[in-house]
């Protein structure tokens, strides 16, 4: 599956950044979550917050995501590591599913790897996105 343009906003990307930054600092340098997020990063448009399309899951959105395989339906929100709370749908940017929908748009099919081989999810609706509604700075 070819990969498609994913943008992120200039504020979320230097967080990011100092987040690898931050755990590489502490040996966590060779961790595959920290190098898939880079590597995210790194392809990524960044555009500022103000201009990013409102269709597209920025940190701290809350998306619905379908199951292309089983139609069971989700609802994450994208958080930071230290805001990751399964139980509340708190989805860690750094947990394989979030590093996957980081910057995709409404409608996309995303795939990504999984021990037991690849999943693939749709991003059916973008239910709450924070520059879209002037929350710039979460």
């Amino acid at each position: 599956m070819k990969k498609r343009k994913i943008y992120i906003t200039s504020f979320d990307k230097a967080r990011l950044e100092e987040l690898i930054a931050i755990a590489g600092d502490f040996g966590d340098h060779r961790r595959g979550d920290l190098e898939d997020l880079y590597q995210e990063l790194q392809r990524a448009l960044t555009v500022e917050a103000k201009k990013i399309p409102a269709d597209v899951v920025t940190m701290h959105s809350k998306v619905l995501l379908r199951d292309t395989v089983s139609g069971r339906e989700m609802t994450y929100t994208l958080v930071f590591p230290t805001e990751a709370n399964i139980d509340t749908g708190a989805i860690s940017v750094l947990a394989p599913v979030g590093t996957a929908i980081l910057g995709y748009r409404e409608g996309d099919v995303v795939e990504w790897e999984v021990p037991a081989g690849k999943r693939t999810i749709k991003i059916e609706k973008i239910l709450y996105q924070p520059e879209s509604v002037g929350d710039y700075h979460l």
